[in-house]
């Protein structure tokens, strides 16, 4: 219940409760490696995530990150519902569904956001569609740098979503929405082959490593270095682990 004599003003409770339910509701955890999150720098991060390894207590997506991320699903909408209108035949699902792949039987998979089949010119069709919703900075970084040096997780999902969709012939259309500003970022993604090749290799090691009970090597010799320190899996990680 709300404390009318707290010091605490109504903006603060009404947050705090919404915070606390959206931190109480949890998702149904994925049974298998997501091609969203492949570009992770710590293999062994995502196996423990595959492997539903037991996390930092009170590590969890708070709340307010929560509405974090459902703002890049809002986002992702707007997105869409603009492109559409400025011209571009944009493909989001088929029968109510997101298209993906999967691999490893079914162990590896990915959704992607959408295929361009037409639109103006100056883009080959078809091509694959990420979008993006960012914060200033991060927007900011992306705008300066590109895809691929500010954010290079995101630009190893684009190439693996090319390659097992069929869609490495025409570069990707990658977009942000800058979440502060409401600018929009607009790059062409040309396929990486490379980059694909390792994102796929990179699922496959996970996967067997972890069907033959090995634990794969840390990203970071450094428990409190920048890869290491926000981890949600840094006491199994690190606690009596080589």
């Amino acid at each position: 219940m709300i404390d009318f004599n707290s010091k605490r003003t109504i903006a603060d409770s009404v947050a705090e409760l919404i915070d606390a339910a959206m931190q109480e509701s949890q998702d149904a955890p994925r049974a298998y490696l997501g091609a969203s999150s492949i570009g992770e720098p710590c293999a062994r991060r995502l196996q423990y995530n595959f492997t539903g390894a037991k996390v930092d207590e009170g590590s969890g997506f708070s709340g307010r990150t929560k509405r974090i991320f459902h703002r890049g699903h809002q986002g992702e909408e707007w997105m869409a519902q603009w492109l559409r209108l400025a011209g571009f035949t944009l493909r989001t699902a088929k029968d109510g569904k997101q298209f993906g792949f999967e691999d490893c039987g079914g162990r590896f998979k990915g959704h992607i956001d959408g295929v361009f089949t037409n639109g103006p010119s100056g883009f080959k069709y078809p091509a694959l569609w990420e979008n993006k919703v960012l914060g200033a900075k991060g927007f900011s970084s992306l705008a300066k740098h590109g895809l691929a040096k500010a954010y290079p997780g995101y630009a190893a999902q684009v190439a693996t979503y090319q390659a097992y969709l069929q869609l490495a012939e025409n570069p990707a259309i990658f977009t942000a929405l800058n979440a502060d500003t409401m600018d929009i970022h607009t790059e062409l993604v040309p396929f990486n082959a490379a980059l694909a090749q390792d994102s796929a290799d990179k699922a496959a090691r996970i996967l067997a490593a972890t069907d033959h009970g090995e634990t794969l090597p840390r990203a970071s010799d450094d428990p409190d270095g920048f890869v290491c320190q926000c981890c949600s899996y840094k006491p199994v990680c690190w606690q009596g682990s080589p």
